[in-house]
């Protein structure tokens, strides 16, 4: 992991910069390739961060259960935790543009691990809420640093970075409701701790990818300029295409949201399914998710992010509109054709993102990992109170017209590749 890796300038965001690069070495960034060693262990850890977290919705019908929860109360569990990571990380993102902190990864993971032991433990609604509220806080603190550190092994390969460090955290997502059916259903709430050892695993990677990145940057000189690079849009143009960003990451995560909280109470309530088999149900919507982040940032790389932005959202709305009027074989069918366009781009935003604001990849990568997590949050609130009053069935037919949002693509401004693929 300490293997020397020659990065383009433009792979970190300003003020951090590589140490002893300048642009002559541009040519020679691209054809150092990516440092996969890096890139898999970075993803490995999303890869265990995520399938703790995940762990939260997973025992969600336990919780209900236990403790005679709504799902307007399961939906306030989500948005504990979703809004303290989406409050967070596009600050934290901010400050590590300005001020790396290579070993804060591994020390973010601990908040993480106190709130896993918390909500094994917990035996009262408000301490559910803390404790979904600590490991969102773990999150926060994991993702825009992470997403940096990504970037910078890239070898000039963007889109493929993003996705191989998105889709670690993809499949612990997917992996969380297998483990929560195999562990958690047969031995309860408590059994929930076994998995903090996971979160020492993960510091210990962590702490290691952090000497691997402390050495390859340094602060950049605060009284120099900042230099824009040539074939961007205007500053106007660039404000408004982060907005459309913004809303097409909304109606992406409010869908998603919609099946990752509750598609296991929907598949209980429509088709008389077990809990257990709910939840291996969750798992094939979930892995299809991971494999579409895979080929989402390739293909942009391919193709322009753009056209991936615009297919991955919009393609969608056919099989959602589908979803709410087939049978079960069907259900689980659309749901992994869903997962898989929908997902896919992800990757494709985050980069387009990051290469309209290039001196801001790690306030950029915070702000949407954050606002991912808030609006699933607040769908998952918002969709639990309209569940409560409507029925389970009308979440689906409401939701099924989000990916209609994606028509606002169109207005993204086309970008010359400013980077080798």
């Amino acid at each position: 992991m300490n293997k020397p890796v020659v990065v383009t300038e433009e792979a970190l965001a300003a003020p951090v910069i590589a140490a002893g690069i300048d642009a002559a070495a541009k040519p020679a960034a691209s054809a150092a390739g990516p440092a996969y060693v890096v890139l898999g262990s970075i993803s490995f850890s999303h890869f265990l961060n995520d399938t703790m977290q995940s762990l939260i919705p997973s025992v969600y019908p336990i919780l209900k259960e236990n403790y005679a929860l709504s799902f307007a109360q399961i939906g306030m569990i989500t948005l504990a935790f979703q809004v303290t990571a989406s409050m967070l990380q596009p600050v934290v993102g901010s400050v590590t543009d300005r001020r790396p902190m290579p070993f804060s990864l591994a020390i973010g993971m601990g908040s993480t691990f106190v709130g896993l032991l918390l909500l094994s433990a917990a035996g009262t609604y408000p301490l559910i809420l803390i404790a979904a509220a600590l490991v969102g806080l773990g999150s926060a603190v994991f993702h825009p640093e992470s997403a940096r550190i990504a970037r910078l092994a890239s070898g000039g390969r963007y889109g493929f970075a993003q996705s191989v460090f998105q889709v670690g955290g993809n499949f612990g997502s997917a992996i969380g409701p297998v483990l929560a059916a195999l562990i958690v259903v047969p031995f309860g709430q408590p059994s929930i701790a076994w998995f903090s050892s996971i979160a020492f695993v993960a510091v210990m990677i962590l702490w290691r990818i952090g000497r691997w990145y402390k050495p390859r940057i340094v602060v950049r000189d605060r009284k120099a300029p900042l230099t824009r690079p040539a074939g961007l849009p205007s500053a106007r143009r660039t404000a408004v295409a982060i907005a459309i960003l913004i809303l097409l990451v909304f109606s992406k995560y409010i869908y998603l949201s919609s099946l990752s909280s509750y598609y296991t109470f929907y598949l209980m309530h429509k088709f008389g399914v077990s809990t257990q088999n709910a939840q291996l149900l969750l798992f094939v919507f979930l892995a299809a998710v991971a494999i579409g982040v895979y080929f989402g940032g390739p293909l942009g790389d391919r193709f322009g992010r753009r056209y991936v932005i615009w297919f991955s959202i919009l393609g969608t709305l056919p099989f959602t509109l589908l979803l709410p009027h087939v049978g079960l074989t069907w259900t689980v069918i659309l749901s992994f054709v869903i997962g898989f366009i929908l997902a896919s781009a992800m990757p494709a935003i985050i980069v387009y993102a990051q290469e309209l604001m290039p001196h801001r990849f790690g306030m950029i990568s915070g702000l949407f990992f954050g606002f991912a997590f808030g609006a699933g949050g607040l769908g998952a609130a918002l969709l639990g109170i309209v569940a409560d009053h409507k029925g389970i069935d009308f979440v689906y037919h409401a939701c099924a017209f989000l990916p209609a949002i994606g028509l606002l693509a169109v207005f993204l401004p086309r970008m010359k590749r400013l980077h080798a693929a």
